[in-house]
């Protein structure tokens, strides 16, 4: 191999620009995936079936299809069909919002099922209504049981995010592609943005780990 390196010729200031994309994209959905992921659970463990098929029909649309098939959809489907028109990192914030939002979804119906019938009971001889029995028991109890999950889903989507650049927003990997055109370096400029992406998402994948530890003793 003739090939000679040159990491030099790959600016780093682009791609941190592409990089606070990418974590404006990821910090985004994730608001809207553990909070309306929550009340979409909720919404699926319905006992009225007119309300729990069409919640579950939406679910299995994002865990069963590919996520760069629904951004391109949601991108160039949506203000077609239905003449709304938003600015490219909004639409790529719905895209991934609501791939994570389906998936957090499962995450928290098995940690709701998992919740105790006693504190449940206990809230019920508190005087508490439903919507309080929510807020105050079912949501913080399921919350710190899917935390590991949550994190692990928030770091795909992460991952994931680099798929907007197929629609041109200017994330990481749109600015890697952009840079490596631009030097002819592609073998260095997709290294250090596959290092970056691993600086990020290694320490997370850490953080999970030690939860899912911690979690496994106390248990035991």
């Amino acid at each position: 191999m003739n090939y000679t390196f040159d990491f030099n010729a790959v600016s780093i200031a682009p791609l941190l620009q592409g990089l606070w994309v990418s974590l404006e994209l990821t910090a985004a959905a994730n608001v809207i995936g553990i909070v309306l992921g929550f009340a979409l659970a909720l919404l699926i463990m319905s006992p009225y079936r007119v309300v729990r098929l069409p919640f579950m029909l939406f679910v299995e649309f994002f865990r069963c299809t590919p996520a760069i098939v629904q951004i391109v959809w949601i991108f160039y489907c949506v203000p077609m069909l239905f003449d709304v028109f938003l600015d490219p990192v909004t639409m790529g914030i719905l895209a991934l919002g609501l791939n994570l939002m389906a998936f957090n979804a499962e995450a928290y119906r098995a940690s709701i099922q998992a919740v105790p019938r006693e504190q449940l009971d206990a809230g019920i001889a508190l005087g508490l209504n439903p919507l309080q029995r929510v807020l105050h028991i079912v949501f913080p109890t399921a919350f710190r049981a899917s935390i590991p999950v949550l994190l692990t889903n928030g770091i795909v989507i992460f991952q994931q995010s680099a798929l907007v650049a197929i629609v041109a927003i200017q994330d990481l990997m749109y600015q890697g592609k952009t840079l490596a055109t631009e030097t002819y370096r592609p073998i260095e400029t997709f290294t250090v943005v596959a290092l970056i992406y691993f600086a990020v998402s290694f320490p997370i994948t850490q953080i999970v780990g030690l939860l899912e530890r911690r979690r496994q003793i106390l248990v035991s």
